[in-house]
Order: C-alpha cells, then structure tokens, then sequence
C-alpha cells in the first residue's frame, strides 16, 4: 500500500469506507478497499474547498466604493482573461469568460499547491490534466451546438466551397471528416501531456535538489516552477480560448 499524505489519510479515515461502497455500487473495484482515495483527488478536493472559501469570503466583501486587496487581485485576473478572449473570440466573448477564468485560476492553485510542505500538485498526475482537458472539450463543443445547432456539425466536413461541383464536396467531405476528428481528439491529448508533463518534472526537479541540497539552490527551482505552473495555466486557458473561438465563429 503506497505512503499517502497526511490529508489524504484524513480523508481515508472519514470517507474511505462510503467511498468504497460507492465504487463498488457503480462496479468499481478499488485497488486499496481501506485506502480509496488518491493523493491527486484529495488535493483537487482541497483545491476546489479552498477556493470556494476564497470565492465565499470575495462575495462577502464586494464593494464598489471600497474595494479590497483581495477584490482588486480578482478583478485583476478577470479583466486580463475578458481581454485574452475578447482579442481571439471578439465582441461576443463575455460569456464565455467565467469558464475560462475558473479554469485558469483552478490549474494554476493545483500548479502551486505542490510547493507547499506536505502537499503536491494534483496535476502532476496525468489523470488530473485529463480531466481538465476533457471539461475543455465538452465545453467548446456544446458552445458550438449553442450558436450554430446541427449547422456545427458541418466544421467537420470542412470549410465550405463556392460553385464545387457536387462530387467534389462529397469527396471533400468525406476526406475531411476522419482528419477533423482525429484534430479533435487530438486536443485532449496535446492539453493533458502539456500540462502533466511539466508540472511532474518541476515537481521531480524541486525534490531532487532538495534532496541533494537542501539549502539555497533549491529556491532557484522553486521560482522556476512558479514561472512554469503561472505559464501553463495560462497556455491551458489560452487553448481553450482558441478552440471556443473556432467553434463559434460566424462561418460556422
């Protein structure tokens, strides 16, 4: 049975055994029937309850003649993502900026939680990532069926040719729509090795130094990973930008 960390363990004592009945009722088996949680769930769940408390405590203290430290930052993260999707998607990008800010604020806090002593980043672990990337799929396909209806399903047949004889677009067609699904099949994976993969090796680096020295030089990786953790989070949400954008587009 792996070593797991101690809030892992909290939550094993409390919830592992309901949580093996719910398994098991769904016709999952767990690996460790006493210990069913995982480290990276219990850290997305610390996650998610630590930002609800922040939202929770934000909604509380909003205020238009004096706004907070905590509001401004806030604001701050919202006004720069209303201006990453409103430069790619246009006008109309309003929206779609809540997903894509929690999004973004959610990856970067499960980026940083590993630096703390006693956690580690959730999505350090591939399966964390997936799911991410999977929200992110969903997401922009249901936005195209939104603004265009059945009309969306014609992205996959690609772009449409004026005065192209029948056959031909037949041809086209049929051509096209192996590749436009294995481009958007391919998103999930581009998103989740991207994300996962750099998080894992800051996290490996970071502990590999503090194992060797664990004085001076591991700070210097440390505000590597920073920098790393910020970028990605901000590469996810871009990407996610990207795609709602051409799922939306007015040719569509």
């Amino acid at each position: 049975m792996p070593e797991q960390l101690w809030f892992t363990k909290i939550l094993n004592a409390f919830l592992g055994a309901p949580m093996t009945a719910l398994l098991r009722m769904i016709h999952i088996e767990p690996k460790y029937p006493s210990q069913p949680i995982t480290d990276s769930f219990a850290m997305e769940l610390l996650v998610f309850f630590f930002l609800l408390a922040i939202f929770l405590i934000l909604r509380s203290r909003l205020s238009v003649e004096s706004p907070g430290g905590l509001q401004h930052s806030f604001e701050g993260i919202e006004g720069f993502v209303l201006g990453q999707s409103h430069e790619i998607i246009g006008h109309h990008s309003e929206p779609y900026t809540p997903f894509f800010a929690i999004i973004f604020i959610f990856i970067l806090v499960c980026n940083l939680i590993g630096l703390i002593p006693g956690f580690e980043s959730p999505t350090g672990v591939s399966r964390v990532p997936l799911g991410c990337a999977i929200c992110a799929f969903i997401y922009y396909h249901a936005q195209g069926f939104k603004h265009s209806g059945v009309k969306y399903l014609l992205h996959f047949f690609g772009p449409p040719m004026e005065g192209m004889p029948l056959i031909a677009r037949i041809f086209l067609a049929a051509l096209m729509l192996p590749i436009e699904m294995v481009s958007h099949f391919a998103r999930l994976l581009s998103l989740t090795v991207r994300l996962w993969a750099n998080i894992f090796a800051g996290d490996l680096i970071t502990l590999v130094f503090f194992s060797m020295i664990p004085l001076g030089v591991p700070i210097i990786f440390m505000g590597l990973h920073i920098v790393v953790a910020v970028l990605q989070a901000y590469v996810f949400m871009l990407l996610s930008i990207i795609y709602v954008s051409g799922a939306v587009a007015e040719e569509h």
